[in-house]
């Protein structure tokens, strides 16, 4: 048999006595005024009026009370919490408003000011020069071809006619990958591409070949172990030294204009004979300078011509390794320094100021040459 129902007296829950509702309202406004930014407020949020704080918990006990009493505690216990939710509410706008007032200060970017962005890159001019050198021979006909920098050393001397016992090829001028003995070569001139171009194109063949090379050189003004050269070979039947010549002309009137004047001046070259020193008339003095030490120049040396590259008749020995018949056919091969072709355009006199990477010396040639 069940036990008598006893009087339920709402006073005993002490969670719903008003001086205890009354405490947590009057604790939740004052850890909410406190609350100095957004996540205060949010802790004081989840102490206060979330699902274990006081108000909460204390709303769980009206379950419990008689129907008589549950009006009353049910009535305490809401407006409590409603003036904490609004307390809360009220709080975050003005803190919200603190947010976005202070990132306008804190955040605010003067346009004045220069973007600190990084400046764009230049290209370089030799890599602009290159191509248009290139250019030049490609409207004539020619194709351009490319070749490994690292390369045998049979290709890089041997099968250019440059005898074992030659200077050039000792450890004092040439980058050896290994030891002297490896047979494997920084190469030192754009050659082997076009004896690569000999063995692999049917004839004739007209390329020519812009790439890096490599010699053991100090770094200096004139001088750098890493520089550019562009070369050219024609391989057809009736190939003359007129051919060179005319083709030459060209290209130097190309680079520096029309009335531009070379002169092929007697040379000795392995792969080509006969060979030819490659001179230009001085662009400065016209070779007024000659001989007239009151005019003297220095881009010349009062001599009125510059150094400018090498040519000549392929060797008929490198057509022979090549496997072309000499009686058919012959062939022209020219070579120069890019480097000194872009000094003498342009007036560049420090060959340093090409390698040292300064975006202000790239930038001063725009995208053309």
């Amino acid at each position: 048999m069940s036990a008598p129902n006893n009087p339920y007296d709402p006073v005993g829950v002490s969670a719903l006595e008003p001086a205890a509702v009354d405490a947590a309202v009057q604790a939740a406004l004052v850890s909410i005024a406190k609350a100095a930014d957004l996540d205060q407020l949010k802790s004081a949020r989840l102490e206060h009026a979330g699902d274990r704080s006081a108000l909460a918990l204390a709303n769980r006990e009206i379950g419990a009370l008689p129907p008589a009493a549950k009006a009353e505690a049910g009535k305490r216990v809401g407006d409590a919490r409603a003036v904490v939710r609004a307390a809360l509410d009220q709080r975050l706008v003005e803190l919200e408003a603190e947010r976005d007032a202070r990132a306008l200060v804190e955040e605010s970017v003067d346009v004045t000011l220069s973007t600190g962005r990084r400046e764009a890159g230049a290209r370089h001019p030799l890599t602009t020069l290159m191509e248009l050198m290139g250019e030049v021979f490609i409207a004539m006909g020619y194709e351009v071809a490319e070749g490994p920098e690292v390369e045998a050393e049979w290709m890089n001397f041997d099968a250019l006619n440059v005898p074992p016992d030659h200077p050039a090829r000792t450890m004092q001028d040439t980058f050896f990958v290994g030891s002297e003995d490896s047979g494997v070569v920084l190469r030192t001139h754009t050659s082997p591409i076009q004896l690569r171009a000999m063995l692999a194109r049917d004839l004739p063949v007209y390329v020519v070949a812009p790439g890096k090379v490599f010699r053991t050189d100090e770094l200096d003004a004139t001088h750098t172990p890493v520089f550019h050269q562009i070369e050219g070979l024609a391989i057809d039947e009736g190939i003359t030294m007129a051919d060179l010549k005319g083709t030459l002309e060209h290209l130097a009137t190309s680079m520096f204009g029309p009335g531009v004047r070379i002169r092929l001046r007697p040379s000795y070259f392995p792969f080509t004979e006969p060979s030819a020193e490659l001179d230009l008339q001085c662009f400065v003095c016209l070779g007024a300078s000659v001989g007239n030490p009151d005019a003297p120049c220095r881009t010349c040396s009062s001599e009125g011509w510059i150094e400018w590259g090498g040519c000549g008749m392929v060797n008929p020995r490198v057509l022979r390794a090549a496997g072309i018949d000499t009686d058919r056919y012959s062939g022209f091969a020219f070579g120069m320094g890019v480097e000194r072709t872009l000094m003498f355009r342009h007036g560049v006199t420090d060959m340093r100021d090409m390698v040292e990477g300064d975006i202000r010396f790239s930038r001063a040639f725009g995208w053309e040459v």
